[in-house]
């Protein structure tokens, strides 16, 4: 028995902390819970710091291995006379590696905490109880070994959704037999290369977040935040299983016992590119007392796989499922909200799923096309275009045009990252490209050319008071302007696009225009890392 419980030890995953179960009361009377960081003894930490100073070695090896491999073919080091010694240290080290794990285990053995937790781990994976998952949540540890909590095959057939989730993707040009093959064998290099740059650096410079160099160095950041949503907010972290097998790692904060209004209201977070759940656009809506359910992207924190599109709306559609089925909201009563990049899954959510009350995208962007040919060299530019198509679609503003309900954008007015030239030049953020291609889908006779001009004038304001004064310039009457869209709807109750503005005079399209921009995006005085203060989180407009 004690030397089952050895092994255990030794297979057993990483604990940080231990939080206070929810039934006990803190000493200062205080409300929340309060935990505490775990303490390993002496052998433990000692050979634990080995194996992670190992882990960041291996770490570094991998990611600069290109380098390292052509330095050694250099120096003439890759032939078979150099490769049996190296590969004999190599298997020293490993056996040495092997004997420190097993100390390491012996010290987690004679830890009274780390026993107790690996008990209770064990016991939830053989009976997965309320009760048991109960306890389980006390304790902060390597979630490739939490246990699972719901799969997409739950609700979903394996045979529809083997393949991935659909995605919009870009229109292929009609060519003839001969032409098409032709065409494939010139350019096969360039898929070749732009293959080989989205799943290498390309991957990684759209997704920071999942370089593992990264994580570690966060580490204690993120835990430290995913403690506060456990132990103030009562968080319950989650483990889903999407289509293509990822494993996705959440957060869900329940309000709805606390009998105010916004906690009957769901909202599900999607992060930026290097943003986790554990320190990111959560606490917005938390401050507001909503009900809130974050997740990482495929790659981050404790969710496995690669963040590209294919994975990234996989995991999306796992949670809303997740959201669904096992916290018992129904669509209709779920906000999606997004900050930067996780626009691209918060817009593929709101296609697929047209029952969702409403859609926020802040410091968002209509498409990753023009971001990417901003930061490499105009000699790249093809290249570009077909890696981005082909591997990195993010085509937001596509995908927002499916859907009907209520959005609202919010647009930082200092942002440095979704601009094309600089944050200087406010007409160059993406945002306003994503509100005016929204626009002139949905009210296309108001978005005429003159429609399109005075919103541009608006959307250069530098300022909230020459934002003011154009709006009032126009002599913009907002109740007129309701009571046109009232009855409009009234009347025909139609999906977009509508016809509204036909048979109006100039000067009434331009009012509706202005007052149709004000209401779909509201400005922030900020850059693009600032996080958004309760206050300006709110629903988008309602007509």
């Amino acid at each position: 028995m004690a030397v089952w419980m050895w092994l255990r030890c030794v297979l057993g995953p990483h604990l940080q902390r231990i939080h206070r179960s929810p039934d006990q009361s803190r000493p200062d009377g205080r409300s929340g819970r309060r935990g505490w960081n775990y303490q390993p003894r002496g052998l433990e930490r000692h050979t634990d710091s080995i194996l992670g100073w190992a882990s960041a070695l291996w770490s570094l090896s991998y990611y600069s291995s290109p380098l390292l491999l052509c330095y050694l073919y250099r120096k003439g080091f890759i032939c078979s006379s150099k490769l049996v010694p190296v590969s004999q240290y190599v298997g020293t080290v490993l056996v040495c590696l092997l004997g420190v794990a097993c100390l390491r285990g012996w010290g987690r053995f004679r830890n009274t905490d780390y026993v107790q937790f690996i008990t209770i781990l064990e016991e939830t994976k053989k009976n997965h109880t309320p009760a048991s998952k109960k306890k389980l949540r006390c304790y902060d540890f390597d979630f490739s070994h939490w246990p699972l909590d719901f799969s997409w095959t739950e609700v979903s057939s394996p045979k529809l959704s083997k393949a991935g989730v659909s995605l919009l993707r870009p229109e292929p040009r009609l060519r003839g037999a001969a032409d098409s093959v032709l065409h494939s064998v010139r350019t096969l290099p360039c898929h070749i290369i732009s293959f080989v740059i989205a799943h290498t650096f390309g991957r990684r410079m759209l997704y920071p977040g999942s370089v593992g160099l990264l994580q570690k160095a966060m580490r204690p950041m993120l835990q430290q935040g995913q403690a506060k949503l456990i132990e103030e907010f009562d968080g319950q972290r989650n483990k889903l299983v999407a289509c293509d097998g990822n494993e996705i790692d959440t957060m869900f904060v329940d309000r709805r016992r606390d009998g105010g209004q916004n906690g009957q209201t769901l909202v599900i977070c999607c992060e930026g590119n290097a943003g986790f759940y554990e320190v990111g656009c959560m606490n917005t809506p938390l401050e507001g007392g909503y009900s809130v359910l974050g997740w990482n992207h495929p790659g981050f924190g404790g969710s496995t796989g690669v963040p590209f599109p294919q994975n990234e709306a996989n995991a999306m559609d796992v949670v809303i499922q997740f959201a669904v089925h096992k916290l018992g909201f129904s669509l209709s009563d779920i906000v999606i909200y997004a900050w930067s990049i996780g626009g691209f899954t918060a817009s593929w959510a709101v296609m697929s799923y047209p029952e969702i009350q409403s859609l926020v995208l802040d410091a968002s962007f209509d498409d990753l096309l023009p971001l990417a040919l901003k930061v490499m060299p105009d000699s790249w530019r093809p290249l570009v275009q077909h890696t981005v198509r082909q591997y990195m679609n993010l085509n937001n503003a596509a995908q927002v045009l499916k859907y009907q309900g209520p959005v609202l954008l919010i647009r930082r007015t200092r942002d440095e990252i979704i601009t094309t030239t600089g944050p200087e030049d406010i007409m160059s953020n993406r945002g306003n490209d994503l509100l005016l291609k929204l626009l002139q889908f949905r009210y296309p006779k108001i978005m005429t050319d003159e429609g399109i001009r005075v919103v541009r004038q608006w959307l250069g304001a530098s300022s909230p008071l020459e934002e003011a004064s154009v709006y009032s310039g126009y002599e913009v009457d907002d109740d007129w302007c309701v009571s046109v869209l009232q009855s409009y709807q009234a009347d025909r109750d139609v999906s977009f696009p509508w016809s509204v503005g036909e048979d109006m005079t100039l000067e009434g399209r331009r009012q509706l225009a202005l007052f149709l921009a004000r209401k779909y995006m509201r400005n922030f005085e900020a850059t693009h890392c600032t996080p958004l203060p309760a206050i300006e989180f709110h629903p988008p407009w309602r007509l």
